[in-house]
């Protein structure tokens, strides 16, 4: 059975870093982005809600201004099988399977079905999947900035959770881990 993790970059006052689908917070520290790398290496495979995929889709040509963090990064994220959960596409791309109609059956199979860890990005997708029960850690990658406002990183749920973990990723971002309570 897999575990499902919910990671995402959140600002101090509990939103995701986009207001309106604009990216707001700088990019992450070289740092930081070499750990989101070697989470991406570590998974089994990622689910995604529609808009978050859309993002995503970034890392799937080669760009020439990308560095040697940025090509490692791009070669883990197209070799993880992906889920992308959407009424409204007709096709997904490279390594991606669409997900829509019973969504809840599904993922429940995809979770039972599949050994190791998967990402689940997005944060509507991430409310399904917490009100549904199926999220076995969240993790927090606090940055310090307030953006007051845009999608929380728990939308339409409040789960209570006991702390698992913390860990400073550099010297403003840290990494809270938490843990559904039983």
């Amino acid at each position: 059975m897999a575990k499902f993790v919910l990671a995402m970059n959140v600002s101090i006052d509990g939103y995701v870093d986009d207001i309106g689908g604009n990216f707001v917070m700088p990019s992450p520290s070289e740092t930081h982005f070499d750990v989101w790398t070697q989470a991406v290496e570590g998974y089994a495979g990622s689910l995604y809600g529609r808009k978050m995929y859309e993002v995503m889709r970034y890392w799937d040509e080669d760009r020439p201004e990308w560095d040697a963090a940025r090509q490692r990064f791009a070669v883990a994220w197209r070799r993880l099988p992906k889920w992308v959960v959407s009424h409204t596409l007709q096709a997904a791309g490279p390594n991606a399977t669409l997900i829509s109609g019973d969504i809840e059956a599904q993922i429940r199979a995809l979770k039972a079905q599949t050994d190791g860890t998967i990402s689940v990005t997005g944060p509507q997708l991430a409310g399904l999947a917490t009100q549904l029960g199926l999220i076995d850690e969240y993790h927090l990658h606090v940055r310090p900035f307030v953006l007051g406002g845009g999608k929380p990183f728990f939308h339409d749920a409040r789960p209570p959770l006991r702390l698992v973990s913390t860990t400073q990723i550099d010297d403003d971002t840290v990494c809270l881990v938490y843990a559904p309570k039983p």
